[in-house]
């Protein structure tokens, strides 16, 4: 007979420390990953030299973001995260668009690290003389982060912990050997000469960097599993955009410092993804590079395991409350994991990934290219209107505390949105590829959108209970004096 599976809290609550929510954050982001394949192209085509200067500005943009999210997640204790927080602070109507650009944002970056990491294990282990196709590689990764996926959630952490503490340990001996050597030359001042900036490297610069945090936000998708969730959210939070933004922005002013700042554009053009591992091989030689390399693929497949994760939390949610089938939003008695989403999320991923190799298209320059431009153009617009809902939100409450996370949500969001803008201006240049489809691709979250707020507005008018429950468990663990329904956001029938 099958287990029954139950739609109430999951049973692991409770078991995610401040480090391990850490690490399944850090993951997502793929320290190594991205210092070996985005770090040259931000360089490349980017910010050139100046990329530093890239990843401080987006750094304290999200760090602001940061501040807000953190004390939303002190009130707000549901783990829907962007879509909870824009139920509480803009509505349901806006939660239901928040949601499915959500889930669309998050499907694209799975697709994308599922063809990384075979495109990447493919010319690893080639050298070894191992000829396998990139789908071979992508096809183990999906069934083992599928496997992973649908086991207590505590299980993952562990995984990642290893993964993440091996990646950040390469990277700090990478960055000591080449201070050691070069001195202060390692550290230029010129890669904070603004006066280089041109308008399309700005764009370009903060589009990588902006790609390289993405997954720090999904601390708060973990809420419902996490040990003491008012603290330890926050403090991940604020943990996870340190350690990111210091890595990134400390290695890539080391690795201009090693290039020179005249050369280093040029070198990232000539190299792109073998730059960073032939800095390694010239400064620590043919066997740490090698380790290097290795660790590149477990840290692939450590963000492909936590977005995956991600994604089941976000999926189950939403699910609960009625805006996907209410099965999906079920965990597992025995496993403690939204099972059934994860399989969702592995079928996806399969179809994606096997549409796109049955046409013969690139693993690396077109569908993970497309689907990492759509996948950032999403997120940071997710972070954009979450940003203006925290401030909505605080604006509505009566605690006098409220203005510092309203007014570091409102700096926040500002650059976030012209983050938008400039993404969506040279989004040609992301994708850097002339292919029409691909390149019209961030329609799907216009149409998205569109169908959502036309979804909900159906469901206020003809089935009000469904409607009242989207963002439920937003609105029911938020403080009472701050439940109160939004302007227009009442199911019809109180209307009349």
């Amino acid at each position: 007979m099958p287990e029954e599976y139950d739609s109430s809290l999951p049973a692991a609550q409770g078991t995610l420390t401040v480090p391990r929510i850490v690490f399944l954050v850090v993951a997502a982001a793929s320290p190594l990953a991205a210092v070996v394949a985005t770090l040259p192209l931000a360089l490349a085509v980017g910010a050139g030299p100046t990329t530093p200067l890239m990843y401080l500005i987006a750094g304290a943009i999200l760090l602001c973001f940061a501040v807000g999210y953190a004390a939303m997640s002190r009130r707000v204790v549901a783990p829907g995260g962007f879509y909870s927080y824009v139920a509480v602070g803009l509505g349901r109507r806006a939660a239901a668009v928040a949601a499915f650009v959500a889930l669309i944002s998050y499907n694209a970056l799975a697709v994308m690290l599922v063809a990384t990491f075979g495109y990447f294990s493919r010319l690893v282990l080639a050298d070894s003389g191992i000829d396998l196709p990139w789908e071979a590689y992508s096809a183990a990764a999906v069934v083992a982060v599928g496997v992973l996926g649908c086991r207590r959630i505590d299980v993952s952490a562990r995984v990642l912990g290893i993964l993440v503490a091996a990646e950040l340990a390469v990277l700090v001996v990478f960055n000591t050997a080449v201070l050691s050597e070069e001195g202060v030359r390692a550290l230029p001042i010129g890669a904070f000469d603004v006066t280089e900036l041109t308008q399309a490297g700005l764009g370009l610069g903060l589009m990588f960097a902006f790609t390289s945090f993405l997954g720090f936000e999904a601390a708060a998708l973990y809420s419902e599993e996490a040990r003491e969730p008012r603290r330890t959210v926050a403090l991940a939070t604020y943990v996870s955009v340190a350690v990111v933004a210091v890595f990134y922005g400390l290695t890539s002013w080391i690795s201009v410092g090693a290039l020179g700042i005249d050369g280093v554009r040029e070198a990232a053009q000539t190299q792109l993804g073998d730059l960073i591992l032939h800095l390694a091989d010239e400064r620590l030689g043919s066997a740490f590079s090698a380790v290097m390399t290795v660790l590149l693929l477990t840290g692939l497949f450590a963000t492909l395991l936590a977005c995956h994760n991600s994604t089941n939390r976000l999926t189950s949610a939403i699910g609960r409350e009625g805006l996907l089938p209410s099965a999906l939003g079920r965990f597992h008695p025995r496993l403690c994991a939204p099972v059934r989403a994860s399989l969702l999320q592995t079928t996806v991923n399969v179809l994606v990934v096997g549409a796109f190799a049955a046409f013969g298209a690139n693993p690396y320059s077109t569908l993970a290219v497309s689907m990492s431009a759509l996948g950032t153009l999403g997120m940071v617009f997710l972070q954009a209107i979450t940003a203006f809902a925290i401030v909505a939100y605080f604006w509505r409450t009566t605690d006098r505390r409220g203005w510092r996370p309203m007014l570091a949500s409102l700096i926040g969001g500002s650059g976030l949105s012209i983050a938008v803008v400039l993404i969506i201006v040279h989004y040609q240049e992301l994708t850097g590829v002339d292919n029409v489809v691909v390149n019209r691709l961030p329609l799907l979250l216009v149409f998205a959108g569109v169908a959502a707020a036309g979804y909900a507005e159906w469901l206020r008018r003809h089935r009000p209970d469904r409607f009242g429950a989207i963002g439920e468990s937003a609105y029911a663990r938020s403080a009472p004096a701050e439940r109160e329904t939004t302007p227009n956001d009442r199911p019809a029938h109180h209307l009349h």
